[in-house]
């Protein structure tokens, strides 16, 4: 697994990364809905009746719930150092354009680290903004793989949840990004540059990603599931 190490700047991440938006809009919506459930637990237990006792108590437990994934959610991510630092290094590139942001396809190893093959997937995300990159079809995007599993107990042999993250979400140093196109083989963006076509696909597709067949995989990329 190819790791690539910079130093975030804070202040960019926290204005640019829309992973870390993400995680920030679920964390608000929780505690709102919280909030919501918790008014109305109040509302049925004022009423003072046997059912409304009874629901008062599935609200105030969904209630904590959504707490719950409030504090839950920021944990699993990580900070963003730890995002940045656990990720594998990824190419992606821009396949999609649109008056307001755009569409990356990314080249991403899925297998978990005890599969004994690689498993390369073509996996899309739509972005509002690449700070440091041009807003056109076959523009580089360094980016690191953000993998995780929905629920802690899957033996599946492929991450379910995948997604890339830029570096350009971490920095402002056009230096940096540079570095980070250099450090991934040139066959990988070769590879992800003849697909950019099918990135429509991609997007229809279950999960946003769509696994490739190893016969058109280059010979580089087999090897490395070999231990190479």
């Amino acid at each position: 697994m190819r790791h690539f190490e910079f130093a975030v700047d804070h202040g960019h991440a926290k204005a640019v990364n829309e992973t870390l938006g993400d995680v920030r809009r679920l964390r608000v919506s929780s505690i709102i809905v919280g909030l919501l459930f918790a008014a109305g637990a109040v509302w049925l237990y004022l009423r003072h009746s046997p059912w409304s006792y009874i629901l008062a108590a599935v609200l105030a437990v969904a209630a904590v719930m959504s707490w719950w994934v409030s504090v839950w959610a920021p944990r699993k991510v990580g900070s963003i150092e730890d995002l940045y630092r656990r990720g594998p290094l990824v190419p992606a590139m821009v396949s999609e354009t649109r008056p307001r942001g755009a569409t990356i396809l990314a080249l991403i190893d899925i297998a978990k680290p005890e599969t004994a093959v690689p498993h390369y997937a073509l996996v899309v995300r739509n972005v509002r903004a690449l700070p440091g990159h041009t807003l056109t079809e076959g523009e580089r995007v360094p980016s690191v793989a953000v993998l995780s599993d929905r629920n802690t107990s899957s033996t599946a042999e492929t991450w379910q949840l995948v997604s890339p993250m830029p570096i350009a979400w971490g920095t402002r140093d056009r230096g940096v990004l540079r570095r980070a196109v250099d450090a991934v083989d040139p066959v990988e963006w070769q590879l992800l540059r003849k697909n950019l076509a099918v990135s429509e696909k991609v997007r229809g597709a279950e999960n946003e990603r769509m696994l490739i067949d190893p016969h058109d995989l280059p010979a580089e990329l087999l090897d490395r599931g070999d231990g190479a």
